[in-house]
């Protein structure tokens, strides 16, 4: 699998999502950066696979062939510039594999809305409260910002998932609200991590919908893990990803 995002001085989101698909069966994964994070991820991450844009500090190519990997999550500080965006617009013409989409490559297409029709089917978008609001409009009430989703996933055939307080699953007219998590959670990185959950899973032939609630699952058992070592005070993206394999063995146990 493939993580395509950073841009200088935002290449941790990057790593975030990599070392997350890694810790949730991702097996390969291969990281996509600017020249500008070529040795970071290779020191912090050095499992993973480097390939570097010909920028030294953003995207302006994307060159990544979608069929030589299981999946692809795409977006995470990759950045909005007009090189950065004419690079994410022209790999998705070429891409018909389902992507995980966060952040940035959200942000693009919210500020391109016409190229909205590029995303591959059962793709999973994973929005905070923020860039839905750019995706789909203003919405007066929780009940029509469900419909609002709804409407949109019908149209395009996506899963989205609405990153908040009880995160939703929406695939057309199903609703998957997940019951793990805590406030903690609500800190710089944490939806980086689960992009790559989510990524992690899709790599290992998950539906794109399954791959979806459970990485939500997960990635929300992960932090509850990790609240009741150090409290939810002091809570940081890494700390999901270091208990990722407990949620795991938990999950496992209770099944058998």
């Amino acid at each position: 699998m493939a993580v395509i995002g950073g841009r200088h001085g935002m290449i941790g989101a990057a790593y975030l999502t990599a070392k997350a698909a890694y810790r949730s069966g991702g097996g390969k994964v291969t990281v996509v950066v600017p020249k500008c994070g070529y040795q970071i991820i290779q020191t912090t991450l050095p499992e993973a696979l480097v390939i570097t844009d010909s920028d030294q500090n953003e995207h302006s190519k994307i060159e990544v062939k979608a069929e030589e990997y299981s999946t692809i999550a795409v977006g995470m500080g990759m950045g909005n510039s007009k090189k950065s965006s004419a690079a994410f617009l022209t790999f998705l013409k070429s891409c018909r594999k389902p992507l995980v989409i966060d952040a940035d490559g959200l942000n693009i297409l919210a500020e391109q809305p016409e190229f909205l029709n590029l995303i591959p089917e059962q793709s999973i978008l994973t929005p905070h409260p923020k860039e839905l609001e750019r995706l789909i409009g203003k919405w007066k009430n929780d009940f029509d910002k469900i419909e609002k989703v709804k409407a949109f996933s019908k149209k395009l055939n996506v899963i989205v998932v609405l990153k908040g307080a009880h995160t939703m699953t929406i695939y057309k007219d199903k609703i998957f609200i997940n019951s793990t998590g805590n406030p903690g959670m609500a800190t710089a990185g944490s939806g980086d991590v689960l992009s790559g959950i989510i990524a992690g899973l899709l790599a290992q032939d998950y539906t794109p919908i399954i791959a979806a609630y459970l990485g939500v699952y997960l990635h929300g058992m992960a932090g509850d893990i990790a609240s009741e070592k150090i409290g939810e005070h002091a809570l940081m993206a890494s700390d999901l990803i270091d208990n990722l394999g407990v949620a795991f063995k938990k999950i496992k146990n209770h099944i058998i």
